[in-house]
C-alpha cells in the first residue's frame, strides 16, 4: 500500500521534529522556565559567548569583554522577550536575534521625532566641536633650506626680510614643492603641508606685512599674512540636515537605553554564582571551552 503523500511532505516532517524537541525541552527545563520573568545566565551560555567571541576575534575574551558579551546577551534576551510578547514570532519566521532587533527597531521608531529648531539650534550650540568651520588664512611664502644655508640662514633670512619689506618679490628663496601663496586654506590643510608650528605662529603674525622666520616641518620661511578667517560656528541653516542627524542619533540612543532599563525592571536577572565569582576575579581570563 503506497504512503499517503501527506506523510512524505518535508514540512509535516519539520513540525513533528520541533514538537518533540519542544517537548523534551519542557520536560527537561521545566522548573527553570516556571517563573517567565527570570533570565538566568549559567556557565554553559558564558561559554557559548566565549566560543562566539573566540571564533570572531581568535582570541579569548578578557574579563570584561565577557561581561560586555554576557550584557549584550542579556539585553537581547529582554528584546526577544518582549517581541514575543508583541508577537511578533508570529507574523515572521525570525531566530531570537532578528526578533530582538525588529524589538529594537519598533522602540526607536517610537523615540523618532521631528525637532524643533530651538532643540537643534541648542545641540548646535552645546556640540560646536562637530560642526565649527575651521579657520582659513591667505598668504605668500617664501623658504629658505636649512641645509643649503647652513651657518648662513638666519643672517640670509633677515637679509631678506628687509629687502622684500622694500621690494615686491625681491627674494625667490630656495626650490620647495610647497605653494608659494596660499588663498583661503583651511587651518587642517595648511598643518598637513607646512606643520602645526607654522600654523601656531600664524596666528600671532601681523596682517600684510612680511614676518618671520617662521619654521615650518621643511625648514624656515618667510610670510606675508594677507588674511586670516577666525574659526566660527556656521548658522544652524547651513548645517542643519548634519545637526538634525546628529540630534535624532543621540536621541535613540538615550531611548534605548531607558528602555532597556525599564526592561530590567521587569526581569530578574541572575547569573550562575560561579559565573560571577569568576567574572569579579580581578584580571582573570574566561576561558572559552569547547572552542575548537
Amino acid at each position: 500500500m503506497p504512503t499517503p503523500r501527506l506523510l512524505r511532505e518535508p514540512l509535516l516532517h519539520f513540525l513533528a521534529i520541533g514538537a518533540l524537541l519542544f517537548a523534551l525541552d519542557a520536560w527537561v527545563n521545566g522548573a527553570g522556565a516556571s517563573d517567565p520573568s527570570a533570565i538566568i545566565v549559567d556557565q554553559a551560555q558564558a561559554n557559548a559567548l566565549a566560543v562566539q567571541f573566540e571564533r570572531t576575534w581568535q582570541r579569548p575574551p578578557t574579563q570584561a569583554e565577557l561581561r560586555q558579551s554576557i550584557d549584550a546577551w542579556i539585553e537581547d534576551e529582554l528584546l526577544y522577550r518582549e517581541g514575543l510578547s508583541a508577537g511578533l514570532d508570529r507574523e515572521d519566521e525570525v531566530v531570537r536575534r532578528r526578533v530582538a532587533n525588529r524589538m529594537a527597531s519598533l522602540n526607536e521608531g517610537m523615540a523618532a521625532a521631528v525637532p524643533q529648531d530651538a532643540e537643534l539650534q541648542a545641540w548646535l550650540r552645546t556640540h560646536p566641536g562637530a560642526y565649527r568651520i575651521a579657520p582659513r588664512y591667505s598668504l605668500q611664502q617664501v623658504y629658505f633650506d636649512p641645509r643649503r644655508r647652513g651657518a648662513r640662514l638666519h643672517a640670509d633670512v633677515e637679509a631678506a626680510r628687509v629687502l622684500l619689506s622694500r621690494v615686491e618679490g625681491a627674494v625667490p628663496g630656495d626650490v620647495t614643492l610647497l605653494p608659494a601663496h596660499v588663498d583661503a586654506m583651511a587651518a587642517d590643510d595648511l598643518v598637513t603641508s607646512f606643520g602645526s608650528a607654522f600654523v601656531h605662529a600664524l596666528d600671532r603674525a601681523p596682517i600684510g606685512e612680511w614676518s618671520g622666520p617662521i619654521a615650518s616641518s621643511f625648514g624656515t620661511h618667510l610670510v606675508r599674512l594677507n588674511a586670516r578667517t577666525p574659526a566660527r560656528l556656521p548658522p544652524l541653516a547651513d548645517v542643519r540636515e548634519e545637526v538634525e542627524r546628529d540630534w535624532l542619533r543621540d536621541r535613540t540612543r538615550r531611548a534605548d537605553r531607558a528602555y532597556l532599563a525599564a526592561l530590567r525592571k521587569h526581569y530578574k536577572i541572575e547569573l550562575d554564582a560561579d559565573l560571577a565569582q569568576a567574572i569579579a576575579d580581578n584580571g582573570q581570563r574566561i576561558a572559552a571551552d569547547g572552542a575548537p
